[in-house]
């Protein structure tokens, strides 16, 4: 009964971990992309891995900025819809990264959506969110959303995400 039990729990878990980071070749480049649901760890493949870390890695944030917003920004869920073909997502998603690191925030709040050219993902996850731009970062209480981030911020980013958390 506890093999039953641990073969369904294995094929669950490996039937979810199988929606992550999928990929797709995009028709224009002919370059694979990630689509659908993904996490961090997406970034680590050597396609995406070469302009992640670059820019996670240069990028400073405004320590003092972080530190308004360090406390209320764990009030938040946040849902990133990104492109892994788009320059403003590969400049702006791992700056964001770099930002929540340094607030401490608990990346299981967090989900990652990647769309393909026509900002459409593989299973529908952002249709009622009318995305016309990525990178889009949307900030939820609850079921609420309280604030979008669209493309590129006004002006630092983390001043963008601190006039949303601290509202």
């Amino acid at each position: 009964m506890k093999s039953f039990f641990f073969i369904q729990f294995l094929l669950i878990t490996s039937s979810l971990y199988a929606q992550l980071n999928k990929t797709i070749i995009d028709e224009k480049s002919g370059k694979q992309i990630l689509i659908g649901i993904c996490d961090r760890t997406a970034f680590a493949d050597s396609n995406y891995s070469w302009w992640f870390n670059a820019e996670y890695e240069n990028y400073e944030p405004d320590s003092s900025v972080v530190e308004k917003f360090n406390q209320t920004i764990h009030y938040f869920n946040i849902k990133i819809v990104m492109a892994s073909w788009c320059g403003d997502s590969k400049r702006e998603v791992p700056r964001f990264f770099k930002i929540i690191d340094a607030a401490h925030y608990d990346c299981n709040k967090l989900q990652i959506v990647s769309v393909d050219r026509t900002k459409q993902s593989s299973e529908g996850e952002i249709n009622n969110l009318e995305i016309k731009f990525v990178p889009t970062f949307i900030f939820f209480k609850g079921e609420t959303e309280l604030g979008r981030i669209i493309e590129m911020p006004k002006g630092k980013l983390e001043e963008d995400i601190l006039e949303i958390v601290c509202k």
